[in-house]
């Protein structure tokens, strides 16, 4: 059987080419070719399991104003084999609490390529905590997609490690960090982390996600209880075809959103549309996060969003 994923998730990741072209350091949009088949010739979801009752976020207000922001460098490991040193973004002023995100790159890609868009997240008011992956990251000697099945317990390690910040005398997340409002995201090879999260590998803490140019790769089937999740993908991504996004998209049986770039590429974090992405995203932390209806009604009120919120 063990056989079987492997194979499975090397055919799956390697069609797309994701090997070498998953980084948000790689350049702007990768426009050009045809366009993805229309909706309905999109990969068939698979047959959703049954779920617990739909989340309803308490309503409140967001941070009506945007914090200066610290970043601090976390030595973790999980194991001798698994170092996953964790850069963190953080609200150096306000009390909180303040939510937090785990957030996964992409495939030979580092948590500083995506520093400005995570930044964006501090500042709103959210802990941001990312990763280099061990076996996946930028110029590893060992590079191994088949290690994407380790990565969503390594996501869930470290959101472990960082919450328990929270109870940590002297610390400067001491007191400041909402451990009952967490969320996982994830670029490309992240977005199928960020997947596993939420099927198989099922992390419970989990209130949201936003999967940016992922598609289902891992096994096993959505878990545990109903969660919002937010997609983004751009249509003219020839890395992660976006008829595999919205396949993913589909496949959700909770609250769901995507938002589609009708002229971007694999990056969005990066180029054209990162304010575009930057303010979804944000917005979309500051509703299913901190319970901001206004967040909300903005979401809806984007071009080229569809979702059942």
């Amino acid at each position: 059987m063990r056989r079987r994923t492997v194979a499975l998730l090397l055919a799956a990741v390697c069609a797309t080419g994701a090997l070498t072209s998953c980084s948000a350091a790689s350049g702007g949009t990768d426009s050009g070719g045809e366009a993805p088949p229309p909706a309905s010739q999109a990969a068939a979801p698979s047959v959703p399991p049954s779920v617990d009752s739909s989340p309803v976020p308490t309503r409140g207000e967001a941070p009506g104003s945007t914090f200066a922001v610290k970043t601090r460098k976390l030595q973790l490991s999980r194991g001798k084999d698994r170092p996953l040193p964790t850069t963190v973004w953080y609200p150096a002023t306000g009390d909180g609490p303040f939510p937090v995100i785990v957030f996964s790159h992409g495939l030979t890609a580092q948590p500083s390529d995506y520093a400005d868009f995570l930044a964006r997240w501090a500042r709103a008011g959210f802990v941001v905590a990312a990763a280099a992956y061990p076996h996946t990251s930028t110029g590893v000697a060992d590079f191994d997609v088949v290690d994407l099945l380790n990565q969503p317990a390594d996501a869930s390690y470290v959101l472990t490690r960082v919450l328990a910040l929270d109870g940590k005398a002297g610390d400067p997340l001491a007191g400041r960090l909402d451990r009952d409002h967490v969320a996982a995201a994830g670029h490309s090879g992240g977005g199928i982390t960020t997947i596993g999260m939420l099927r198989g590998a099922r992390d419970d803490r989990l209130t949201a996600a936003v999967v940016l140019a992922g598609r289902q790769v891992l096994p096993g089937a959505f878990t545990g209880s109903a969660i919002p999740v937010l997609f983004v993908h751009g249509k003219r991504d020839k890395t992660v075809p976006y008829a595999d996004g919205l396949a993913a998209y589909r496949a959700v049986p909770w609250p769901k959103a995507m938002l589609t770039l009708p002229n971007a590429g694999h990056v969005v974090t990066s180029g054209a549309d990162f304010d575009l992405v930057a303010d979804a995203t944000t917005d979309f932390w500051r509703w299913s996060l901190y319970g901001d209806a206004g967040a909300e009604r903005r979401l809806e009120r984007r071009d080229n969003f569809d979702g059942d919120f």
